[in-house]
């Protein structure tokens, strides 16, 4: 069966049809239990009323109207239907009420007395619990006649559950069809595709996860491409350096050698950083987190660039789990950007803030307007002017903000105190 409602609506039908008759087979089974039970106690309460009746009786000796007005006086202050046959079966007396329910067919329990007379009571369990007529406001109200009382009203319980039911599962499976076409339409292409689910329940959380993974692959989509175009125009200034350079050489000009390698180089690195940024957005770049003292690594790394080191706030704690190897690109991404647009003023400082740990690598430069500090970590771009003098294509910021993130950490750019610009790495305490 391809409809996933049907299924889940037969298959509901179906425990509930199950559980309705197993409930009915165990309520008539405990029924007819009760019955008997009570039955057979009702039965020895009229043994014990017919031997008292019996010492109350005249004796068989005495005149039938005799024993028939004792019969009726009884039956008057007991308010029972009483009926009294003599030793030959012939029936000596009887009651209006035992007359009727005897012309109706209910049943009745003879008790025979010592002098062979008998009295007739009439049992007080009809076919109710023996599964006859239901009353009379059921048989009105349903139209069913003589139709067992258990079983009308689980008939009734089923048609409604199911019908109830249908509803509900119907508009769960249109939602999860709502989000079938969703995903279908997005995976023909259209990355703009997302689902509109209301509610909190599994269904709306599947819809948030699909569009939430949408947005990803979006933007994961949208950066390669991004990274492709900007990589491959990058790509061609040294390579047409090195062209010219192989031309010049070529016509006998010497003294290129130096300039021919810088290209390279420049070529190496470049390439170099677009596979790590890419690897890195994928989440292919497999993380070795170790224990790391962060300001063991902020010495060092301040030692080989010149860069002052601010003296650490006593109790400062210093040590996460990261990748040395990816810190250490990152920071020296940040040492080397400051160099190139910072000028003058350059520290690196360690703090620690809450949970985590900072590297803020400080300049007195002229500073980044705050509506290019989130645009500075993006691939390839460089602040307009001076910028394209600079050097540098522009990935060295994307990579210390993948790498933090790698890290499950961030990074950001805020003005300095006092001048100059803030570039921080913030990664989790260990």
């Amino acid at each position: 069966m391809k409809n996933l409602y049907l299924r889940i609506y037969l298959t509901l039908v179906s425990v509930l049809l199950a559980f309705a008759v197993a409930a009915g087979w165990l309520a008539q089974r405990h029924l007819s239990q009760e019955r008997v039970v009570a039955e057979l106690a009702q039965e020895e309460r009229l043994q014990a009323l017919a031997t008292l009746l019996a010492s109350a009786l005249p004796p068989a000796t005495a005149t039938e109207s005799e024993q028939a007005a004792a019969l009726l006086r009884w039956s008057q202050q007991l308010r029972m239907p009483l009926a009294l046959d003599g030793a030959d079966g012939k029936r000596i007396a009887s009651n209006g009420r035992f007359e009727r329910r005897e012309e109706r067919g209910d049943d009745v329990l003879a008790v025979p007395i010592a002098d062979g007379r008998k009295l007739l009571f009439m049992r007080p369990f009809r076919s109710a619990l023996r599964g006859a007529e239901l009353p009379p406001v059921f048989g009105s109200a349903l139209g069913v006649g003589r139709l067992p009382v258990l079983l009308a009203l689980f008939v009734v319980l089923f048609v409604g559950v199911a019908l109830g039911a249908w509803p509900v599962v119907r508009q769960l499976t249109k939602r999860l069809e709502t989000l079938k076409q969703g995903v279908e339409r997005f995976g023909a292409g259209d990355l703009q595709q997302r689902v509109q689910l209301d509610g909190r329940d599994e269904v709306a959380q599947l819809a948030q996860s699909f569009n939430a993974a949408a947005d990803r692959i979006q933007g994961l989509i949208q950066s390669n491409r991004s990274l492709l175009a900007n990589a491959s125009h990058e790509l061609r200034s040294p390579l047409a350096r090195l062209k010219m350079a192989l031309a010049l050489r070529a016509d006998g000009q010497t003294g290129l050698d130096q300039e021919i390698a810088r290209n390279l180089r420049e070529l190496d690195a470049l390439v170099d950083e677009v596979l790590l940024a890419s690897r890195l957005e994928a989440g292919a770049q497999t993380l070795n987190r170790l224990p790391l003292d962060a300001l063991a690594l902020a010495a060092e790394m301040a030692a080989q660039h010149g860069v002052e080191l601010l003296p650490v706030a006593a109790g400062t704690r210093t040590e996460v789990q990261a990748d040395e190897r990816l810190l250490r690109r990152a920071l020296r991404n940040l040492m080397e950007n400051a160099e190139r647009y910072g000028v003058q003023g350059l520290a690196l400082e360690l703090l620690e803030r809450g949970d985590a740990l900072q590297w803020r690598m400080l300049d007195r430069g002229p500073g980044v307007p705050p509506e290019w500090r989130e645009r500075l970590f993006e691939p390839f771009f460089r602040l307009p002017g001076h910028a394209e003098m600079a050097g540098g294509v522009g990935l060295g910021l994307s990579l210390v903000r993948q790498i933090a993130l790698a890290h499950g950490g961030r990074a950001f750019c805020e003005a300095r105190e006092g001048g100059g610009s803030a570039f921080v790495i913030q990664l989790p305490l260990a």
